[in-house]
């Protein structure tokens, strides 16, 4: 049974046999309530931000789904992302682990909602969900061509700075150098300053391209909501432009082997110029 078969009615419709790979990555950038959905040829991109001063992006890429059809050149609308966590996860974590949740999703367009049907072992739910008018989102103007730094690390290699620096601490500060300490990254809390260092030949780093010294502090209250997708990922690629920016984009493998890209663009803490410490 085609739940598509006035799919000429919607401007964007997908399906994907096993719902986690779109829950799973969702739930990576799921920390405020709204999202502003992208849907264009290439796939989906959903949009969470925070005060100007955070943006995580979500790439879920068309050859990800069993079926995905944008009947325009871009799709666009804004939803409340918790509701639509909720609705996806709507038959729990499956009680047998097997157990896949297919999903159909459409959008008809402007005003109308987004319709989900969710099946499983012969059970279907139908969820509707309002969408909104979308809102700008914000332009980091993160350029390739101005990023300054870029050192692709193991995944673990960062769990494991999260986990030993003081993450109570107001910042993390981040320096990036073509010379030693190469890759530092260091916490200053109550109970003193912690730093821990990635020499460019550490087994972790698996690209190093540094042009010139940077040091930038970024609010750790900022960075915080980046780890969810730093736990589900395998690599990640850190960069700064010449502003300090920093964009942390994660790679992560979902249930099928596929790749799909989280990413967090942070502005550096302005209160602290280059080179203070």
């Amino acid at each position: 049974m085609s739940f598509f078969s006035q799919s000429d009615e919607y401007v964007f419709s997908c399906s994907l046999d096993n719902v986690r790979n779109l829950s799973n990555i969702l739930k990576a950038i799921h920390f405020k309530d709204h999202a502003s959905c992208f849907a264009t040829s290439n796939g989906l991109k959903v949009t969470v931000e925070n005060a100007k001063c955070l943006q995580a992006n979500a790439f879920i890429q068309a050859g990800i789904f069993q079926e995905f059809n944008v009947r325009e050149d871009s799709v666009v609308f804004r939803i409340n992302l918790t509701v639509l966590l909720d609705c996806l996860t709507i038959f729990g974590a499956g009680a047998v682990p097997a157990t896949c949740t297919a999903l159909k999703m459409g959008y008809r367009g402007y005003g109308h909602p987004l319709t989900l049907f969710l099946e499983e072992g012969g059970v279907v739910t139908v969820c509707k969900i309002l969408t909104q008018e979308p809102e700008e989102t914000l332009d980091f103007d993160f350029c390739s061509t101005d990023v300054l730094n870029k050192i692709i690390l193991q995944s673990e290699g960062l769990r494991e700075a999260f986990s030993e620096l003081d993450m109570s601490s107001d910042f993390l500060q981040i320096t990036m150098s073509p010379d030693k300490p190469y890759l530092r990254l260091s916490t200053f809390g109550n109970a003193g300053s912690a730093h821990l260092d990635y020499p460019k030949d550490s087994d972790l780093i698996e690209a190093f391209h540094c042009s010139q010294t940077q040091t930038n502090r970024y609010k750790i209250s900022l960075l915080k909501p980046s780890t969810k997708a730093l736990a589900l990922s395998c690599k990640v690629s850190i960069r700064t432009d010449s502003r300090g920016f920093l964009s942390l984009q994660y790679m992560v493998r979902n249930e099928d082997g596929q790749i799909c890209f989280v990413e967090y663009y942070c502005s550096p803490d302005e209160d602290l110029q280059e080179g203070d410490s």
